[in-house]
């Protein structure tokens, strides 16, 4: 593949990924990772996710309701989310065979699939004390394996019964603090360095573009419609992480 071909190749890739991001609050980082790897490393697309990562989940906390009460009700998830990232660090690295990537979607699938059943999910309100650093470390450590922040995090969000807006900005919370965790691992195992964070910075550009067109359709579809756009980019998501980790 010549330069230009792969310019526009990672153009596409990320305005898509944006216009996942943008409707549903998540995708960027599995959409980018799994179509940048038919042309680079895993470690390396992860890399070049740094940038738009960190300024389009800005963008999304910037965009929601209550910051403040968000980030009190959720740090103690955070802080284990760097903890099990940290712990987990150069997984991504060793990975070779795809094996954790394909569990991770296959476990997709099946959340979406109850999403898509109407089952609620609820977490009662005497466990997260407790439950949220749990779902922190594990979600770390699977970042950490996969270059991708999706379980169990999402669906412990999605069953803390936040409204749509307020879901997406938790979301994007919980995104930013997981990429500069993992920034941190990328940089100590040499796969993130100048020329690699100027790079993405240029990816920002086709990312926020995409995100914008996202959010756009998000602000015009109702709770019900987006509940069902949210398990289906889940599900989709899913089949494509299986997809992506057996081809």
């Amino acid at each position: 593949m010549d330069n230009t071909t792969l310019l526009l190749f990672v153009t596409a890739t990320f305005v898509l990924a944006g216009f996942v991001k943008g409707v549903i609050g998540l995708g960027l980082p599995a959409i980018a990772v799994g179509i940048l790897g038919v042309v680079m490393a895993p470690a390396q697309a992860a890399a070049l996710l740094v940038v738009p990562n960190l300024v389009t989940n800005g963008w999304q906390i910037a965009t929601g309701p209550k910051l403040l009460s968000t980030l009190r009700r959720l740090w103690p998830m955070l802080a284990t989310i760097c903890l099990g990232t940290w712990a987990g660090a150069g997984l991504l690295q060793q990975q070779k065979d795809g094996s954790a990537t394909l569990w991770l979607g296959a476990a997709l699938i099946l959340y979406a699939l109850v999403g898509l059943k109407a089952a609620k999910l609820r977490v009662p309100p005497g466990w997260e004390g407790w439950l949220g650093p749990v779902i922190g470390f594990t979600t770390g450590v699977v970042t950490a394996a996969t270059g991708v922040f999706v379980l169990p995090a999402v669906p412990y969000l999605q069953a803390l019964g936040f409204d749509k807006d307020a879901l997406v900005q938790a979301l994007g919370i919980s995104f930013i603090v997981s990429t500069l965790a993992l920034s941190f691992g990328l940089i100590g195992a040499g796969a993130l360095n100048g020329t690699v964070a100027w790079q993405s910075l240029l990816a920002l550009v086709p990312a926020l573009i995409g995100m914008g067109g996202g959010q756009f359709i998000r602000s015009r579809i109702s709770p019900a419609t987006f509940k069902i756009c949210f398990f289906a980019g889940l599900l989709a998501l899913g089949a494509y992480l299986c997809w992506r980790s057996l081809a």
